[in-house]
């Protein structure tokens, strides 16, 4: 592990370097948008990791202050971490970046570190990594949602999900999306969706989610930037290739 280290960004190294994910097509929309995300996020405290190994990027980690965060969890007084990727298990990065969090929670007298994970889904961190590293879990939500924490002292009030998702929910009749570009695939994942609408002549609604108060009573999910609602019912919070957009939407039709 001699040859590791982690990389804390900034404006600078992000405008030399740019993030982790889609990196591949720095180009299209949605990378572009995710560093631009980035950038108006740093003045905020966000902090984005990535682990770099013989000089290459092997992986990153995301998070904040749960009051600036875009997951939706009640965990003020916490940091919340967004994304833990890593390109190749067992060499120990995950720990690393997992730690480096940590220490900044230390250093900012944080409650705790809260993560959201989910089994069914590489569009939320799997829990197994945080487990190893001490998290406890301490809240489910519908489809699959966990809630992991690493507490830092003794509180009477531990963070927790929402209740009323099935409320949310019925807010909306018409196909709409809402999202906001924390993930550089929500704009691919949108696009999908609007094509698979087209071929079945569904108008769509696009909400573009302002801020984490918006994001806190509008989402559905605990991931909180990307989900998809049509009467009622969620149609997905992940990308869907056309085709299964077009089979969810005819059977919700």
């Amino acid at each position: 592990m001699c040859n590791v280290e982690l990389v804390e960004y900034n404006n600078e190294l992000l405008e030399g370097n740019g993030s982790y994910c889609l990196r591949s097509k720095k180009k299209s929309s949605g990378y572009l948008n995710k560093n631009n995300w980035l950038n108006n996020r740093f003045e905020e405290g966000l902090k984005y990791v990535q682990v770099i190994d013989n000089k290459k990027q092997v992986g990153f980690i995301e998070y904040t202050e749960a009051e600036y965060s875009s997951r939706v969890v009640h965990a003020d007084g916490y940091l919340v971490i967004h994304c833990l990727w890593v390109s190749e298990v067992g060499r120990g990065y995950g720990t690393r970046l997992i730690n480096k969090c940590l220490e900044d929670a230390k250093k900012l007298a944080k409650k705790g570190v809260v993560v959201i994970s989910n089994s069914k889904t590489s569009w939320a961190p799997s829990k197994e990594i945080f487990l190893k590293n001490d998290f406890q879990l301490i809240d489910t939500a519908p489809y699959d949602f966990e809630l992991l924490v690493y507490p830092m002292s003794n509180v009477d009030e531990q963070p927790y999900f929402p209740n009323d998702w099935e409320e949310r929910l019925k807010k909306f009749n018409n196909l709409t999306i809402l999202r906001s570009f924390q993930c550089p695939y929500v704009e691919i994942a949108t696009e999908n969706i609007i094509a698979g609408a087209n071929k079945l002549n569904i108008p769509v609604e696009l909400i573009d989610l302002k801020d984490r108060e918006e994001l806190m009573e509008l989402s559905p999910t605990p991931y909180g930037v990307f989900s998809v609602i049509y009467k009622g019912q969620l149609l997905t919070f992940h990308r869907l290739t056309v085709h299964s957009v077009i089979k969810k939407l005819r059977e919700l039709s």
